[in-house]
């Protein structure tokens, strides 16, 4: 049946805009993402995504909501990192290696110039003559990977290496509803 024509018709809530980055990491954090699964489908009568690789969009615009995977390893996850929290109003940390550097900052305790010539030079497996990469496409490795708080300002952290796709979906519900994200033991856990 449809409305009566002098009756205005009510418009629906705006769709919070979300966007996801991967930086210095394993990608497994989109994993357990996606691991929401069939919730999923619900989340998208209340969001759009921005960029994510679920969209395959490369640039960040106004978002509501920013998840970041992974550590600031080299000069293009600073750019990226930092476009990134100029166009979202809620930045979160997501996971062991956005939260604390995680496994890539093992390498911390080296100097980077001894890691390429370890990974490049003298390594196994290389050919002979083999040299260090210096090509201006790639992004110049810092002397450290930085937990991206480090670099800008987070407004929330999730832990978890990587976290559940259960902690996620409870963690953006709450963001969602407006509510401040609270976790319990159970959905806290480092694989």
């Amino acid at each position: 049946m449809n409305p009566p024509v002098d009756t205005p018709m009510a418009t629906p809530p705006r769709k919070l805009k979300i966007a996801t980055v991967s930086l210095a990491g394993c990608f497994g954090c989109h994993m357990s993402f996606l691991d929401i699964d069939e919730r999923l489908l619900p989340l998208l009568d209340l969001v759009e995504f921005d960029r994510s690789p679920l969209t395959d969009i490369k640039h960040c615009g106004p978002c509501d909501i920013g998840l970041i995977e992974g550590g600031v390893c080299n000069a293009e996850n600073v750019h990226v990192l930092r476009e990134f929290r100029a166009q979202c109003r809620v930045l979160v940390a997501l996971g062991a290696c956005a939260v604390n550097g995680g496994l890539p900052a093992q390498r911390n305790h080296l100097a980077v110039g001894d890691v390429l010539q370890q990974v490049y030079i003298t390594g196994h497996g290389l050919a002979p003559g083999s040299q260090i990469p210096n090509d201006p496409e790639l992004p110049l490795p810092l002397n450290q990977v930085h937990p991206v708080h480090e670099v800008v300002r987070i407004d929330y952290f999730l832990p978890g290496c990587p976290p559940s796709g259960d902690a996620i979906w409870a963690f953006l519900n709450d963001l969602i509803a407006g509510r401040e994200p609270r976790l319990g033991h159970g959905l806290l856990h480092y694989d």
